[in-house]
């Protein structure tokens, strides 16, 4: 019986393996084929002849990105449009999560505020209204603006409400026992806990605001004030002939727009892929464990 156990482990095991190889080649293999897009002349990506494997090499759609100045503005526009969300949603979200995390005894408005949040994140004014605001306190061509402009996200606030809740009131109230005050206790006791919770809203907040590119089109009225995303969804919807010169044309021609999107899809990737490592080991803490901590 023992050895028949054993096996039967195995072949589970085994099939488990199977399916999480093939989920991850599902992942891998659509990025791997526009890396190969990307890198393949316009001839083969029109025609479908790239596979895994560039055809044609060329590296003439990144060169058409980045050979701009425009590119770099906007690059450093999302990096400092990342930098202050960061600086004013963490603060924010954790002084917001900390007493809705209290008890309706300890905190009486409690559930009425937090619903209050629920409803705003279910319910919105619409894009009319949103653009009369941001415009009325002249968050319009500021980065300020791109970084404030989603307001307070509510699905983050709930998962460091929940957080925050697991926490063992006993060690709030050794604190408190201490002579610590609220601010003390926050500070001192609540934030150095919840390094998991903040590390992976950190972590959706970078993602959030570098991919978004909608924001940028409608509360930004000229390249320079461009986020990344936004300048190069124009990139292919922005062509002037006009005033192009010979070799700009020729260079235009020479790319279609399976290339330039499979471009701007690695492009837009690598930032977020050379921060997720490093807060990739907080991610499943952050949402599920509670405030014991080994």
């Amino acid at each position: 019986m023992v050895e028949k156990k054993t096996v039967g482990s195995r072949i589970l095991q085994g099939f488990f393996v199977v399916i999480l190889v093939i989920l991850a080649l599902s992942c891998l293999l659509p990025l791997l084929y526009n890396l190969a897009v990307s890198f393949s002349s316009k001839e083969a990506a029109e025609a479908g002849l790239v596979t895994f494997w560039p055809v044609g090499f060329t590296l003439q759609a990144y060169k058409e990105i980045m050979g701009e100045k425009a590119f770099f503005v906007s690059f450093f526009v999302s990096v400092k449009r990342v930098i202050l969300s960061l600086v004013i949603t963490l603060p924010v979200l954790t002084m917001a999560a900390y007493p809705l995390a209290k008890t309706k005894q300890e905190f009486a408005a409690r559930n009425v505020i937090l619903w209050m949040f629920v409803f705003c994140m279910l319910f919105s004014g619409g894009t009319i209204p949103w653009y009369m605001v941001m415009k009325k306190y002249g968050l319009t061509n500021s980065v300020f603006g791109l970084a404030v402009c989603g307001g307070i996200p509510v699905f983050n606030l709930i998962l460091m409400v929940n957080f925050f809740q697991e926490i063992p009131k006993e060690l709030e109230e050794a604190a408190m026992v201490d002579g610590a005050g609220a601010w003390y206790i926050l500070a001192r006791v609540v934030v150095p806990l919840s390094k998991p919770v903040l590390a992976t809203i950190a972590l959706f907040t970078i993602v959030t605001q570098w991919n978004d590119f909608f924001q940028g089109l409608v509360l930004s009225t000229g390249e320079k004030y461009y986020p990344l995303q936004t300048y190069i969804k124009q990139l292919i919807f922005q062509v002037d002939t006009s005033t192009m010169t010979a070799e700009q044309i020729k260079q235009a021609s020479m790319m279609s727009n399976t290339t330039m999107n499979a471009a701007k899809i690695f492009i837009s990737m690598v930032p977020v892929l050379c921060i997720y490592p490093f807060l990739q080991k907080y991610f499943v803490s952050g949402i599920t464990l509670g405030g014991v901590k080994e």
